[in-house]
Order: structure tokens, then C-alpha cells, then sequence
């Protein structure tokens, strides 16, 4: 049984509905894909960037804190101490 001889088929039958509900949704998709492309990815590379130099920057003060806590004289001016260093710990 082939689909022509199928009852329905035809000119405004079944087949053709779906012959157009493929081509509705084909149409959304490509709209979908063109609308991710031009403005989901651009916002998050932009919002990833700031995130990783936000990162960057946070891991620079740790590694700077980290350096300063296993050699505690090197920032220091002559004649200053440990204990006038008042910074908080964090």
C-alpha cells in the first residue's frame, strides 16, 4: 500500500500537513539558530571574559597574599615589622 492510494492523500490531505508542519518548523528553527548566533553567543563570550578576568584578577591576590605569607619580610620597608602590618586576613 502505497501513500498515494492512502485515504486522505492528496491535495489538502494528511500528507500535505505534514509537508507543511516540516516546513513551519524547518522556518523556526533556522530562525532560532540565526537568533542564538546573533545574540545568545555574542553575550556569553562577552559575560565569559568578564567572568575569567574577574577569576584572573582574584587568583592574582591569593598568589600575591599566598607570596606574602611565606616570605613576610619581602614587602617590607627597613626597620618595619610583622605586626605593624595591619591588613586584614581574609
Amino acid at each position: 500500500m502505497s501513500a498515494p492510494n492512502t485515504p486522505g492523500y492528496g491535495a489538502g490531505g494528511v500528507g500535505r500537513r505534514i509537508e507543511e508542519a516540516i516546513e513551519l518548523i524547518e522556518m523556526e528553527l533556522r530562525h532560532a539558530i540565526t537568533y542564538v548566533n546573533d545574540a545568545v553567543i555574542p553575550q556569553v563570550r562577552r559575560e565569559s571574559i568578564s567572568a575569567m578576568r574577574t577569576a584572573a584578577d582574584t587568583l592574582r591576590n591569593l598568589a600575591d597574599r599566598f607570596e606574602r605569607q611565606s616570605n613576610p619580610t619581602a614587602n617590607q620597608s627597613p626597620g618595619q615589622t610583622n605586626n605593624q602590618d595591619k591588613r586584614p586576613r581574609t
